[in-house]
């Protein structure tokens, strides 16, 4: 067994290569251009979010607030005349990346932790570099990529532009797995 700690450089190396290979795959290719659109009318719908004075937050229309409180025929005509979605609002001001590109790092940080507590637990000093990256990458590749599908099947996601973020996912696993294997203590 191999603490975790002990992990310390495969664990950053590998967050530090994830968060390059993302901003690459997010910046520089148009693989995710199509995974988001513009509302019609976009003037008008944000206006009549400003006017309704909507707090940033999760929200979903039409509202039930209980199970019982779905079966309402209220509820029920809503539901079946539409729209029906899920929206998430941000607050306004001016336009940064900053919080989210540390809250990126800081999960690849943890994802590679977690592989290489499970590689760790699972493998000795001197296993074989194929072996780290099968354990290393599995692990990563849930880490970053499974619980993306439960935004489609729940919340109605494009399924399309979830299925990119899971081969983004699998690229980052792929990184993280060679790096452990590469950095994976002899």
């Amino acid at each position: 067994m191999i603490s975790a700690v002990s992990l310390w450089l495969p664990i950053l190396v590998s967050a530090v290569i994830v968060f390059v290979a993302s901003s690459v795959i997010h910046m520089l290719l148009p693989f995710h251009r199509g995974d988001m659109r513009g509302l019609p009318n976009e003037a008008e719908a944000l206006e009549s979010f400003r006017k309704a004075g909507i707090p940033a937050g999760d929200y979903v229309f039409p509202y039930a607030g209980s199970m019982e409180a779905m079966k309402d025929p209220d509820y029920v005509a809503r539901y079946a005349k539409g729209p029906v979605g899920f929206l998430t609002l941000l607050p306004g001001g001016p336009i940064t990346m900053t919080g989210s590109l540390v809250m990126w790092f800081v999960y690849s940080v943890v994802v590679s932790l977690f592989a290489g507590y499970v590689a760790g637990a699972a493998l000795t000093p001197d296993t074989h570099y194929l072996q780290v990256f099968r354990v290393v990458g599995a692990t990563a590749f849930m880490g970053y990529s499974m619980a993306l599908l439960q935004n489609s099947i729940w919340y109605k996601r494009n399924w399309g532009a979830t299925f990119r973020s899971v081969i983004d996912g699998f690229v980052y696993a792929l990184l993280t797995a060679g790096t452990f294997g590469w950095l994976w203590p002899r």
